[in-house]
């Protein structure tokens, strides 16, 4: 036996039919507070801090593998390894 129920109701309605909270007051007070903090670190420091401060490992990981790509390329003359 196989039994469908299709609802129609919006999603505020149906967190309030099973009880869940409501969180948007919460991720609007959240929002507000990670835009005043955005702002006022654009405000106060220049691109290249910002990026090491945001993607600390992205940028190293980066600047590793081109080291590394350089010291292969130097190391084998610019040539593919034969096999």
């Amino acid at each position: 036996m196989k039994i469908t129920v299709d609802l129609d109701c919006t999603p505020e309605e149906l967190r309030s039919f099973l009880g869940l909270p409501d969180v948007r007051p919460m991720q609007q007070a959240m929002m507000s507070q990670i835009q005043e903090r955005m702002e006022s670190s654009l405000n106060a420091v220049d691109p290249e801090t910002m990026f090491k401060v945001w993607l600390p490992a992205g940028v190293q990981g980066m600047e590793q593998l081109q080291k590394l790509f350089w010291s292969h390329f130097a190391t084998s003359g610019g040539r593919p390894k034969e096999t």
